[in-house]
């Protein structure tokens, strides 16, 4: 587009080699190669976010709750087996720590009174 020459207003001088007021970027020295099209980018960008949607909703749940529908499974941990085998070691545990509580007990109370 052409300026319009006004009297009234003084002609501004032409910037004809300024870098900063190109419209498009030229790519860096030594580059070789082609801008890549949005028409193969977005579609591409859409079908790669649909695939991790779904590969979400199918992945194993691990120690979580059941996934919906036909995906998901029981979490070997909501197993009544295994729900039986973690009370028991649960348990065990507690005697465990019970015992080695009473112990310190007894040492501490043979150290204030070795008499006895």
């Amino acid at each position: 587009m052409r300026a319009v020459n006004v009297k009234f207003a003084p002609r501004a001088p032409e910037r004809k080699d300024l870098k900063s007021e190109r419209l498009v970027l030229t790519p860096r020295k030594g580059y070789i190669g082609r801008n890549m099209s949005d028409r193969l980018f977005l579609p591409a960008l859409i079908a790669l976010t649909l695939g991790l949607v779904g590969l979400a909703m199918v992945w194993p749940q691990g120690l979580g709750d059941r996934s919906p529908g036909p995906f998901g499974h029981t979490p070997v941990q909501q197993t009544p087996k295994m729900k039986a085998a973690m009370a028991k070691e649960a348990n065990e545990a507690n005697q465990r720590a019970a015992q080695a509580k009473q112990a310190l007990i007894d040492l501490q109370a043979q150290r204030l009174a070795p008499t006895q």
